[in-house]
């Protein structure tokens, strides 16, 4: 009987492969210990008024890893499950992020570990406020700016802009991304995710010579970003397949029509139960045989347990961190492309880029320039990596890896070591 292999933690993961990248990379003397570790971590325990009156006490984290580039950029996520290492491998993740596709921003990270999902609208609010100011001594346009993640929106960055706006005295709305319109919001930013990972896929599918016009794709994780990029996908005349959320699985060999599929969602709050389809788990998805496979949902979801399993020809991390080390070799030999999550995923950071600058310049951009200039970044990106990948004969991820790092480097012997 097969032994389930041991699964790295998130930051292990993240650690791992900073360290197989760094092999190809001259560092300068300590350059490795300072772009290893974060250089601030906070952690809060703050309580929250609950509706029926009782106190519960909550623990939140904002992390920086990096601020050699810019201020410090990362999303805010509510979940049960978030700590301290997986927050750190999210602000670690987003310093190579911002790097590879040249954005000037340093990578950070924050989260409560609360069920968001039971919780009424209200507490949420209690809880954000709470959060916000906890952590707001780090926070700022120049220092530190939030956006939304897993389990939070628009309407959770318009508390947190109002609330650090309030303890100011005047409205700061570079504070935060991805917020409403009303208050200073960005047309573009709420599908730049998926439509930055869409983007990627058609650079990627020209260097293979792949057809998307005729392709098949999976996606696990039906949220915002696996919405639009399967939307994408969709519209351009792939047939979408197969489709996850955290409830379970739907599968139509002859292709989803993904408009009515978000219609589903939005009635009943889940992909399950979508008329002409077979139902399967969030992770057999990941196992369906097609062209494209899209992970869009969690960390860690194709291990060395599954990814001898996967049967795609191009797998694009739409989430933060879907494969484990492990599962980077087994597709690589196997001969899979992998379009790894600092590139694929990095088109949120980059439309908050442009809400953070519209913000400062209090000058408000069209759609069409936002999208245009979104997709310049992504195939820039996309062609450095490629060429990175050629030169060095090594996959995806660690020639993204070595760009982001060889990025940040530079910026760092350009500042110099204070005092």
């Amino acid at each position: 009987m097969a032994v389930a292999q041991a699964v790295l933690s998130a930051y292990e993961n993240a650690l791992g492969q900073f360290d197989r990248a760094a092999r190809y990379i001259k560092l300068e003397a300590g350059m490795y210990d300072i772009l290893r570790a974060c250089k601030r971590e906070l952690t809060t325990h703050f309580p929250v008024r609950m509706d029926d009156g009782a106190i519960r006490v909550f623990t939140g984290y904002r992390i920086q890893h990096n601020l050699a580039r810019g201020p410090a950029k990362g999303g805010i996520r509510y979940y049960p499950k978030v700590n301290l290492d997986e927050v750190r491998a999210l602000a670690m993740w987003m310093t190579w992020k911002c790097a590879v596709v040249n954005i000037p921003f340093g990578g950070a990270k924050g989260g409560v570990a609360c069920d968001a999902k039971s919780m009424s609208l209200a507490e949420l609010e209690r809880l954000t406020r709470r959060f916000t100011s906890e952590i707001s001594l780090l926070l700022g346009p120049e220092r530190d700016i939030l956006a939304p993640d897993m389990y939070t929106n628009a309407q959770v960055m318009g508390w947190m802009m109002d609330t650090y706006s309030m303890n100011k005295g005047y409205s700061v709305p570079g504070v935060v991304t991805g917020k409403p319109l009303s208050i200073g919001g960005s047309r573009g930013r709420v599908d730049a995710t998926g439509r930055g990972c869409f983007y990627i896929i058609m650079e990627a599918a020209r260097v293979l010579d792949l057809d998307l016009l005729s392709s098949t794709v999976s996606v696990q994780g039906f949220g915002n970003a696996g919405i639009s990029v399967a939307s994408r996908m969709h519209e351009l005349g792939s047939k979408v397949i197969a489709v996850s959320d955290s409830s379970g699985g739907v599968i139509n060999q002859r292709g989803l029509n993904i408009r009515e599929l978000i219609r589903h969602k939005t009635e009943t709050g889940s992909v399950v139960g979508f008329p002409d389809t077979e139902s399967c788990s969030p992770t057999d998805v990941l196992e369906i045989p097609c062209d494209v496979l899209i992970p869009a949902a969690m960390e860690n979801q194709v291990t060395g347990d599954n990814a001898e399993r996967v049967r795609a020809k191009l797998v694009a991390e739409c989430a933060n961190g879907p494969l484990t080390l492990e599962a980077d070799d087994i597709l690589h030999e196997k001969g899979v492309f992998l379009l790894p999550d600092i590139l694929a995923n990095a088109g949120g950071v980059v439309v908050s880029y442009f809400e953070w600058v519209q913000n400062l310049q209090e000058l408000f951009w069209k759609e069409d320039h936002i999208h245009q200039q979104l997709r310049e970044i992504m195939s820039g990106a996309f062609a450095r990596v490629y060429e990175k990948a050629q030169l060095l004969d090594v996959d995806m991820r660690t020639a993204a890896m070595a760009v982001a790092i060889s990025t940040v480097q530079e910026a760092t012997m350009m500042r110099g070591i204070f005092p």
